[in-house]
């Protein structure tokens, strides 16, 4: 069997942005299912790697990143998914958790094939990590009810583009076996 990875794309957030205000509902929603995911790959010891934007901070790291997010007004919706000691951390600068990052060699060193993806926001870069894990060959499959989004109707269609036009595979969380 295929090893498997959770990919936890963007939720260390300060929410200091335009579409913040249409985002932060779609994120409460999802953070059940995000901590369960979590929860679940952390039992199975299933490698669980956060990627996240650097918001412009070319000098940050993810424990200021982390820090930052933690001291901002919307800490409740970071703290339920903060990285353990065991997380790994990619910074990402744009969209996919693929562009111009180490993930791509952090999986082939971890052996994975499959990875689980959840986070934000669903018709952005959840999407283009999917597209981009998909042109790399590997598995996909997006917790449809672990992924925020600011448009629901183009999260939906971002859903559908990723199962018929990647093969993902769209689940809820509750059924996501590591």
């Amino acid at each position: 069997m295929a090893k498997t990875a959770l990919v936890v794309i963007d939720m260390i957030n300060t929410y200091d942005h335009d579409d913040a205000t249409l985002l932060i509902p779609s994120v409460e929603a999802s953070l059940p299912a995000v901590t369960a995911l979590l929860d679940h790959a952390r039992r199975r010891d299933v490698p669980v790697i956060y990627v996240n934007d650097n918001f412009g901070q070319w000098r940050s790291h993810h424990g200021e990143i982390l820090g930052t997010a933690l001291k901002g007004p919307h800490a409740d919706l970071v703290r339920p998914v903060a990285p353990d000691d065991a997380s790994l951390f990619v910074v990402k600068a744009r969209h996919s958790a693929f562009y111009e990052t180490p993930l791509s060699y952090l999986l082939s060193q971890e052996d994975v094939e499959h990875v689980v993806l959840c986070g934000q926001v669903t018709e952005q870069c959840v999407l283009y990590s999917a597209l981009d894990a998909h042109i790399r060959h590997l598995r996909v499959t997006v917790a449809r009810d672990a992924v925020a989004h600011i448009y629901p109707d183009l999260a939906e269609a971002a859903l559908r583009m990723m199962e018929r036009n990647m093969g993902a595979r769209i689940s809820f969380a509750k059924d996501i076996r590591f």
